[in-house]
C-alpha cells in the first residue's frame, strides 16, 4: 500500500531505516555500503532503498530538509510500513568550541522553538529525548569501532535564515542550552514517541559558528564515513 509520499509496497522497508536529509547522501550510502540494494520509492526524488549490510536487511531513505518534511516521511514509515527504528544521520552547525568540524555527535535531546509537537499531537514539550535503547547501543558501538562520538544537546531550528533582531547564535545557544543546530530531530523524536517507535540522531559537524570553518556541499554529501559506519553497525544490532 503506497502512501501519498512513498510509493513502496508493504514489506519493502526493513525494520530499521537510516535517514539522511539529502537524497544523494542516501544514494551514496547505498552505493558504498549496501549489498543487493534496490530502489523502493522515488516520489518527488526522495529516494528510499533497501539492501543488506553484513547480511542484515537495512533501509536508507532521505527525509528532505526541515521538520515538516521529516515529519511526513518518518510518520509514514512508522505508521504504514512497519518500521520500528529510524536513525537520522545528518549534518549540524556547532555552537561550541569543543564540537569541531567533522566531529560525530549523538543527540541526547533535541530542543526547539517549533510548534510541530503541539500541533501534531498536543505535546507542549520544548525538549524531546531520543530512544535510550538506540543511544546506548550507538555509544557502545562507537567504543568498539574506536569512533569518538560526542553527546550533545541539539537545537532543531524551524528556520535556516534568522533575522538579526531574533537573536545571535550565542544568545540562542545560551537560551536553549544547545551545543549544535540542525532542523529535523525534534520532529523525528516526537513522531517516534507518538507512535510507540524508536528514533535517534547522529550528526557530523559540517560548520562552526565559533570559528567559521565549513565543509562544501560535496564534502557534506560524501565525507561523513565515520557517522555512516557507526549508524550501519548499530542498525544491524536492532
Amino acid at each position: 500500500m503506497a502512501t501519498p509520499h512513498i510509493s513502496a509496497a508493504q514489506g519493502d522497508f526493513a525494520k530499521t531505516v537510516l535517514m539522511p536529509g539529502d537524497p544523494l547522501r542516501a544514494k551514496f550510502i547505498v552505493e558504498n555500503f549496501l549489498d543487493d540494494a534496490r530502489l523502493v520509492t522515488s516520489v518527488r526524488n526522495m529516494l528510499g532503498y533497501t539492501g543488506t549490510y553484513k547480511g542484515v536487511r537495512v533501509s536508507v531513505m532521505a527525509s528532505g530538509m526541515g521538520m515538516p518534511s521529516i515529519g511526513i516521511y518518518s510518520y509514514e514509515l512508522f505508521k504504514f510500513y512497519g518500521v520500528e527504528n529510524i536513525i537520522r544521520i545528518g549534518s549540524a552547525g556547532s555552537y561550541r568550541d569543543w564540537l569541531k568540524v567533522m566531529d560525530v555527535t549523538l543527540a541526547r535531546t533535541a530542543v526547539s522553538e517549533s510548534s510541530f509537537a503541539i500541533t501534531q499531537g498536543g505535546c507542549p514539550d520544548k525538549s524531546i529525548a531520543p530512544s535510550p535503547e538506540i543511544n546506548n547501543l550507538i555509544i557502545k558501538k562507537a567504543g568498539e569501532l574506536g569512533i569518538e562520538c560526542k553527546l550533545s544537546v541539539v537545537h532543531s531550528s524551524d528556520v535556516f535564515y534568522r533575522e538579526p533582531s531574533q537573536g545571535t547564535w550565542q544568545e540562542i545557544a545560551d537560551n536553549t542550552g544547545s551545543d549544535c543546530v540542525e532542523m529535523e530531530s525534534f520532529a523525528l523524536f516526537h513522531n517516534a514517541n507518538v507512535l510507540g517507535k524508536r528514533a535517534a540522531c547522529l550528526l557530523t559537524i559540517s560548520d562552526s559558528f565559533v570559528n567559521h570553518e565549513e565543509l562544501s556541499a560535496e564534502e557534506r554529501q560524501k565525507s561523513f564515513r565515520d557517522m555512516m559506519v557507526l549508524a550501519l553497525e548499530s542498525a544491524i544490532c536492532l
